[in-house]
């Protein structure tokens, strides 16, 4: 019998994705400075050469593009890399941009080194995306003016200016959108060590007691996130409140983690319940993800953008051609006995509790 669970994959404590109670909290603890800044060490080290020669020289920083998972502080850079320049910050999304004219007059209204950030900027039209190729290249914007036969061309000048680019998909980036982005910075997910010093630092802007076990017991189930951290740390200092004296121990960390369903890997109840599944419905699998899903009563982009990331991450799951596979891994994690693997030259239908990958 698979366990199932209240909370939605949309919904859970472990998402990388900013939740509504996230953001008022994000501000008041990111960072101001490189310095402050916690983690991506290469990134810092790199960011302050680019930023310190650009000052040197009197130009305007190259223009900068800032990938990898959810959560790592890519806002919290862009903002650090304006402050460091000592210009003004421009924040919009790539879905926000529907049309070339708001492109257009966000671009307009840029003064000499500003900073204009587009988060999920592989999620721009076509259309904007081509007003933004001279701009990047020839502080420039060409606008058509009129229809039909009497249309006509006009370039408006732009002053000089810094994009930096967000995205989670890298991939999903046009070539000649990426090829012009001088500096290209991929963020790592961070060590439980990094992460009990941001776990510190945030308890002490929130004024919460917080002891370097408790710290170290939060940052082991972030699964590598900043962002998920921080939102342990506010809902472990709710049972820290009203079950102890007000200050996050071990113990009470643990306590609270083990009541929010958040294993000691970062795995939560949804994570385990897909597991489950492939080991005890499809006998470990391979499964395809269409099947999975509707064992789950999920969408297989749920499945596929939520939970597989951080559980192949973790070697947990495994994608072949034929499907989704639960690996020894995860049958140890979850207690399971290890699967009877077919030796011989030949396969065998998976009986439930075994996998065959042969």
């Amino acid at each position: 019998m698979i366990e199932t669970s209240d909370m939605t994959f949309e919904n859970r404590m472990v998402t990388p994705e900013p939740m509504a109670e996230d953001r008022e909290a994000e501000n008041s603890l990111r960072p101001q400075t490189l310095h402050e800044y916690i983690g991506q060490d290469k990134v810092k080290e790199n960011m302050a050469v680019y930023i310190e020669a650009a000052k040197r020289r009197g130009d305007v920083l190259d223009h900068v593009l800032l990938y990898g998972p959810p959560g790592l502080g890519k806002t919290t850079l862009s903002a650090i890399i304006a402050r460091e320049m000592g210009v003004n910050l421009r924040v919009t999304t790539g879905p926000a941009i529907e049309k070339p004219g708001d492109l257009a007059a966000l671009l307009t209204n840029l003064q000499t080194g500003d900073v204009l950030f587009i988060d999920e900027i592989h999620r721009l039209s076509r259309a904007v995306e081509e007003i933004l190729y001279p701009a990047l290249e020839d502080h420039a914007i060409d606008i058509i003016m009129g229809k039909g036969p009497s249309a006509r061309s006009l370039r408006i000048d732009l002053n000089p200016f810094t994009l930096v680019g967000a995205t989670t998909r890298a991939g999903q980036l046009s070539s000649p959108l990426r090829d012009r982005f001088g500096i290209v910075q991929r963020l790592e997910l961070y060590t439980p060590e990094q992460l009990t010093d941001i776990v510190r630092r945030s308890s002490m802007i929130l004024e919460i007691s917080c002891s370097l076990d408790g710290a170290m017991e939060i940052a082991r189930r972030a699964r590598g996130t900043p962002r998920i951290a921080n939102r342990l740390l506010k809902r472990v200092r709710d049972f820290a409140d009203v079950m102890g004296n007000g200050e996050i121990t071990r113990e009470i960390a643990m306590i609270a983690l083990d009541r929010l369903e958040i294993d000691p890997l970062g795995l939560d109840s949804n994570d385990r319940r897909m597991l489950d599944m492939i080991i005890k419905g499809y006998g470990g699998g391979p499964v395809g993800l269409e099947t999975l899903a509707s064992a789950l009563g999920e969408e297989t982009v749920t499945l596929e953008d939520v939970c597989e990331p951080y559980l192949m991450q973790l070697g947990f799951l495994a994608r072949t051609p034929r499907g989704r596979c639960a690996t020894d891994l995860a049958y140890a994690h979850l207690g399971y006995p290890a699967p009877n693997r077919n030796t011989g030259g030949g396969t065998s239908p998976a009986a439930p509790g075994q996998m065959s990958l042969l």
